[in-house]
Order: structure tokens, then C-alpha cells, then sequence
């Protein structure tokens, strides 16, 4: 390969992210469309359902890199629709967009293993921010809702027992663990804590190993799982 080729590869701009829209509200339905349609270069919505099986009709159909759904479709639960994609594929990541400013439904989408939780109030850019954040591997929390979780977290007193010692992690891989808990990226939890973020990385390394999980995604789902920050 030449070094123009080299240069070419590099600079290829990434695709925009393939977006699967559920919700039980139509108006809702063409709305999100209508504002994620100015970002067309990060985001293409390529498919919109109003309830559980449709959403599993167009997500075999369309293979998104990400299902945006609300905690309620109708009758049905975008916590079923969730849990059952994930059964279907591990890897896909679902984001709840809704209107339940309710840190326990946070609890239950992270539980079933969603990439995020978002509040409608947000407006195209920051929704637009949150997916390619998502799509990089991180799990987005509503910051309303990270600041209720992180609450939680730091009611922890100094020398207590603290949450996940019975998992064998250390207390600062439980600091940590309840800062990736309450959304924070490696650079904001090495401010937190006041290291580095190389340190970050050996901390999450250390308790990824110790919960026999592969992500973050699967760290705060132990989390959760296991009470550790309510």
C-alpha cells in the first residue's frame, strides 16, 4: 500500500450509524426522524416500529448498529424488546429514549444490558453525540440520572465496607466501578479521582477480569445485577 493509499484509509470518513426507531407514538416516531435528519452524516435511521414485534421484523430485516426505543411500546415493554434482542445478538446496542425521569427504569434498562438511557428533553445534537458514543463501546446515562446513581454510589463512608468487596474488588475498583455506573468516560474519572487515565484502564481492567465480563456494558449490568449501587 502507497502512502496516498495509507493516507486515503485513514481519512475515510466512518459511515453514518444505521438506526432502528421504536416507540408506540407515530408523531414521536416522525419527529426523532425529523431532527436525527440533520445529521445525516452521522445517522441514518433505516427503520421505524410501534410495538415488540414489528421492532424484531425490521431489526432481522435492517441489521442496525443501534435500536432507539422507549420503555413503553403499547402493550409491550422496550425491556422485553431489549432483553429479546440481546438474546438474538449480544452485540447489538439498544438506547431508551423516554420521557420516565425514573433512576429505577435506568436500573432495569442497564439490567438488560442497553447501552443507554436518555431523556426526551435532549435536543439533535446531544442525542447525535450520545450514539457515537455508543457506538464506541460506552454506556450512556441521561446526566440527570448519572447524578441520582452516582449519589447512590457515594454513600459510601470512609473505612465501611464498600460494594463489590464480595465480588473481590479493591475499593478504588469499586470507586471506579460506580463512576463507569454513573456514565463517566476514563478522562472524567481520572479528574474524579485525580489519576491517571492509564491507572483508570489497570483499575478497569482489573475488575472487567474479577466480574468475568468483556465491556462496560457488562460491568454495570453486574453491577446492578447485584444491588451493588442502589
Amino acid at each position: 500500500m502507497t502512502a496516498d493509499e495509507t493516507d486515503a484509509t485513514v481519512d475515510a470518513p466512518r459511515a453514518p450509524s444505521r438506526v432502528v426507531l421504536a416507540d408506540d407514538h407515530e408523531m414521536v416516531l416522525h419527529g426523532v426522524q425529523a431532527m436525527l435528519a440533520h445529521f445525516r452524516d452521522d445517522v441514518e435511521v433505516v427503520g421505524t416500529a410501534t410495538t415488540l414485534d414489528e421492532a424484531l421484523a425490521v431489526v432481522s430485516r435492517e441489521q442496525p448498529d443501534i435500536v432507539l426505543c422507549d420503555i413503553r411500546l403499547g402493550r409491550d415493554s422496550g425491556l422485553d424488546l431489549c432483553r429479546r434482542l440481546k438474546l438474538l445478538d449480544p452485540g447489538i446496542r439498544v438506547v431508551f429514549l423516554t420521557v420516565y425521569d425514573d433512576e429505577q427504569y435506568a436500573y432495569q434498562a442497564l439490567r438488560a444490558e442497553a447501552s443507554g438511557y436518555i431523556l426526551k428533553r435532549v435536543d439533535g445534537g446531544e442525542l447525535v453525540e450520545h450514539l457515537k458514543r455508543v457506538v464506541e463501546g460506552d454506556v450512556v446515562i441521561d446526566p440527570t440520572l448519572a447524578g441520582r446513581i452516582a449519589m447512590s454510589a457515594a454513600r459510601i463512608n470512609s473505612g465501611e465496607f464498600w460494594p463489590g468487596a464480595r465480588l473481590g474488588l479493591t475499593q478504588r475498583e469499586s470507586e471506579v466501578l460506580a463512576l463507569l455506573v454513573a456514565s463517566h468516560s476514563n478522562k472524567g474519572i481520572a479528574a474524579k479521582l485525580v489519576v491517571s487515565e492509564d491507572t483508570v484502564k489497570t483499575h478497569i481492567r482489573g475488575l472487567y477480569r474479577k466480574l468475568g465480563v468483556a465491556d462496560r456494558g457488562g460491568a454495570i449490568a453486574v453491577a446492578l445485577r447485584e444491588g451493588l449501587y442502589q
